[in-house]
């Protein structure tokens, strides 16, 4: 009967090498990974030999250095986009090319709201009209209510010295 809450796999527990039995070569490891691991460090090796001649393609190299397992595992993937180098001279100046609806919809509508936005500031559309006709009624109701505050104070201000004499 087994101890504690969980059951032990079927499988069996995991074996590590030692580091003993690595340079032993007695290692529990498969061997096609012993091969692999061989032509991975000659490849390596070749790839210093050759980097060392041009420093150029080391520089090349270091970019396209692969994360994870992907240095590993060559896949040849048909739906992967690989980016053309286009080099300066191939460049046409003189074309141009063609927006998408969408887009062109979208830099319509861009061009349209900063149009009604300069307008909106000089104020001739009819909400800035509007809003200035607002203003200018807000403006003329505080100067009242600030003038008759003046004149309720001066008011005020007369019955007290009135009351003094």
């Amino acid at each position: 009967m087994g101890r504690g809450k969980f059951k032990a796999k079927p499988t069996g527990q995991r074996h590590f090498s030692t580091p003993e039995e690595m340079l032993a070569g007695t290692s529990s490891r498969p061997r096609t990974f012993k091969r692999q691991e061989a032509a991975y460090k000659e490849e390596e090796e070749s790839e210093e030999e050759s980097g060392q001649e041009s420093g150029e393609e080391s520089e090349h190299e270091t970019e396209q250095k692969r994360k994870g397992t992907q240095g590993v595992i060559e896949v040849n993937n048909p739906n992967l986009v690989k980016p053309k180098n286009l080099k300066a001279r191939d460049l046409d100046a003189g074309k141009t090319t063609e927006l998408s609806r969408r887009e062109r919809e979208e830099l319509e509508k861009q061009r349209a709201h900063e149009r009604y936005m300069r307008l909106q500031e000089q104020g001739k559309t009819e909400q800035a009209r509007k809003d200035l006709e607002r203003l200018a009624l807000i403006r003329q109701q505080r100067e009242e209510a600030a003038k008759k505050r003046e004149e309720e104070k001066a008011a005020r201000e007369q019955k007290k010295v009135e009351a003094r004499k």
